[in-house]
Formats: C-alpha cells, structure tokens, sequence
C-alpha cells in the first residue's frame, strides 16, 4: 500500500497509501456503444430505469469515482476499447474482478510462435471486450452478460526475450528486481514469459476471458502461474468512494490521476523513446506485481489507535491524522501537545510519500485475494499488487526499499510472490499486441 501512487477506482481523485506497495473513472477507454450485440442485449435488456503497495507496502489503490453511482443493473453495458494508444486495463477504472495469469513458453516455441500467440490473444481479447463471442470454440460461459468493463492486458517478462532471440530488444528497465530484506517470495509464483492481467465486473465475463486465453495458448504456452482477486463492486456504496483493503483500510487516496500534468510522464515510456529506450515500448508502461500476504490475524489484535498509527491516516475515512478529509494534505510536521509527531515517523502514509522519495510514483491498481486457511485457520487473504510507471527503477524500487527500512506495516504483511513485465502500448487498428516488437 503506499500513500504515494493509487490504484483507479470509480472514486475522484485517487492516489495510494495502504498496506502493500509503492483510482482513475471511467475515461477515454470505456464507452457505451449505441451498437448492441446479442450478449451485450441479453445482459443489459432489464436495465432501463434502474439504477477501493508499494512494492514494500501492501495496498490498494482507488481512481477517481464517476459523477453517479453506477446501478448494478447496468455493470454489463460498460465497455473499455482494445484498441487504443494505451493498452486498457491501466488507467481503466479497477473493476470488481480479476485474474492474474503468467505463461512460458513451451519447448522450441520461439518468436514465430510467440507472435501467431500474441494475434491469437489480441484478436480473443477484442472480441470478449466488445461483448461478442471468443470464436468457434466459445464455451457460453459469458453467453447472457454485456462487456462488463472487461479489459485484457499482455506483458512480456525478462526471460521472453531470451526465448525468443530478442535479447537486443530487452529493455533495460527490464533488468530484475533487486532482493529486499522482506521478501519470502516463492519462485514457482513469480516472474513467467508472458503475463496476462484480465478485469471485469462480473465474475463469470472475467473467467470467461481467463478460460478463452488459456485454450488459446494451445501448444505454444503453459500457464506458470495463476492468482484470482477481487474489489469492491461499482454501486455497492451510496456514493463513490476510494476502495478499502482487506485491513479495513481506504487504500488509493494519493493515487497518481491522469489529470495530474506530469501522470503521463511517470506512467508511460515517451511515443517517442530516447536512445536508452526501446522504440516498441512507446506508450506502453512497466507493472510491477507482488503477492501480498496480509497477517490479518495479527493486524486486527490492534487497537482502531494502533492500526491509525501504523498507516497514518484514520480508518474511518480516510483522513490523515494530522487532521482534515481523506484528501487533506498531511501536515508531516504537526505534534500533539506532548510535542509527539501526529503522523508517527514510521507510518506507511508518511514513507510512502513521493516528496519522501525524491518524487518517486507509481499508479496502484491492485486487487483484493483469498485462497483459504492455513491447516491451523489462517486467513491466506491480502493484495495482489499491482503497479505502472515508466521506470520501475524511478517508480517502485526507490519506495520499496525505503519500507524495507523502516515501514511500521512491515511486520503485519509478507512479500510472497513478484514479478516484473513490460506492457508495450496499446494496438492500433488492424495490429496486435506486441507486433512491433515480434515482427520489427
């Protein structure tokens, strides 16, 4: 969670502080096309009228909420684009549910079967976000809902350019992530050639998407590893809102917003790449993604105090402790009247800062996870992390290991699983996803 960067919700204003790492609304990305095919019919045909880091840390992040709530019975109509200058599935709005998918390639698959991979994916993907059946094989899992805000994005990890002869092609933002003192990471759950990241906002559209995805890799990929995680559902709040984690936390207030100046720079490589930059990646952006175990079971022993204290912003809502509303800027130097800081000086929400970090930021756009309980009954709940900038060695990796220095959270999570993969720009008409790397 981390009190310098958000994930997109459909709340204003957004930035994140939370447990887990260093919420845009709806915008260009997601449209609700006057054109109706049969799913989006049969799923919105009842609608009318009706009506919530770092790497270190743990959180979730929020975008900025639309100017009404959405009515449930309207989910299916939203639609995000698959083509775009972006891929979607980065500063569109979180959505309710998600999967996290990482594929290697199989045994002499190499770059040609990488690519026909790539256009079979971008061409499953086009079709599943316009509400229209995967193709021939489509499983009618999703048969009676509309697109459901339904995003697909692909990534390519470090070891794919090696696989695939494209080793000059490897960014060098790319390079691994240094270890850090936190991490008990399970290397069977990290990393991966390809990674896929799937959203909706109905569960069965987003497994549908999964299942899709997975048939489609046929011989020349195997899943490495799969995570499924979940938000609150647009509408269930009587207004807006940024989200809250599974600590109970509002996570995602200092979410960097796409109105903000400079949120291009620090979330997307330039179109126009410098020297020390690959020319496939322009407008595309790095993600980071870690699995956060939150230690639930030791959190809430705390007092409301204790937790307020280790975050550094009021449970309730949101607000820093130095006093105001959740978007309040927090005052780092105000004391109580026994001339103690207000805002503990290990608190995640002061840490995470980016004027704390020499301006690092990055855009959190997590979601929530349980896989069950321990033989013993502990909760395996917490964050799949999940954050974008332009350079995970000026975005995540100065904040991450600055909490591994001292973050007061640090003791009620654990860093379980990570990842790192450049997600090239969105495709243009008639392209896939990748291409200029695959066929320049």
């Amino acid at each position: 969670m981390a009190e310098q960067s958000t994930s997109p919700t459909r709340a204003p204003g957004a930035t994140g502080e939370a447990p887990g790492g260093p919420g845009p609304h709806h915008s260009g990305n997601t449209t609700a096309r006057e054109g109706v095919s049969r799913r989006r019919l049969l799923g919105t045909a009842g609608a009318t009228g009706l009506v919530l880091g770092t790497a270190g840390a743990a959180a979730g992040y929020a975008v900025a909420p639309s100017s009404a709530a959405t009515p449930l019975t309207s989910l299916g109509s939203e639609e995000a684009m698959f083509h775009g200058k972006h891929q979607p599935g980065i500063t569109t709005p979180m959505q309710a549910c998600g999967h996290l998918v990482a594929f290697d390639l199989t045994a002499g698959a190499g770059r040609k079967e990488a690519a026909a991979l790539l256009r079979r994916w971008s061409d499953t993907a086009r079709r599943l976000m316009a509400g229209e059946p995967a193709g021939i094989r489509d499983t009618d899992v999703a048969r009676d809902a509309g697109p459901s805000s339904l995003t697909v994005t692909f990534g390519f990890g470090h070891s794919f350019f090696g696989r695939t002869g494209l080793e000059k092609q490897r960014p060098v933002a790319l390079d691994p992530l240094p270890d850090f003192s936190s991490d008990h990471l399970d290397r069977n759950r990290s990393n991966g050639d390809l990674w896929v990241q799937i959203g909706a906002d109905d569960a069965l559209v987003a497994f549908h998407a999964l299942r899709a995805i997975q048939q489609d890799a046929g011989s020349a990929a195997r899943v490495r590893w799969q995570m499924n995680g979940f938000n609150r559902s647009p509408g269930a709040t009587a207004r807006p809102m940024t989200t809250r984690n599974l600590m109970g936390q509002i996570d995602g207030t200092r979410n960097p917003k796409p109105a903000d100046t400079d949120f291009d720079e620090r979330i997307f490589v330039p179109g126009r790449p410098g020297k020390t930059e690959q020319a496939w990646m322009a407008n595309g952006s790095y993600a980071v993604v870690r699995r956060i175990r939150m230690l639930l079971d030791d959190w809430e022993k705390l007092s409301a105090k204790g937790q307020e204290d280790v975050i550094g912003r009021r449970k309730s809502d949101g607000a820093p402790l130095s006093g105001g509303a959740e978007t309040t800027e927090m005052d780092l130097e105000k004391t109580d009247e026994e001339g103690n800081l207000v805002v503990p000086i290990n608190a995640h929400a002061r840490i995470t800062r980016p004027d704390q970090n020499g301006g690092a930021a990055m855009l959190r756009r997590p979601f929530s996870y349980h896989d069950g309980f321990d033989a013993d009954g502990v909760p395996d709940a917490g964050l799949l992390f999940v954050c974008w900038q332009a350079d995970p060695l000026r975005g995540f990796v100065p904040v991450q290991r600055k909490l591994d220095r001292g973050d007061a959270l640090s003791q009620f999570i654990r860093h379980e699983a990570s990842g790192l993969f450049a997600v090239p720009g969105g495709a243009a008409e008639g392209e896939y996803v990748g291409q200029r790397l695959l066929e320049g």
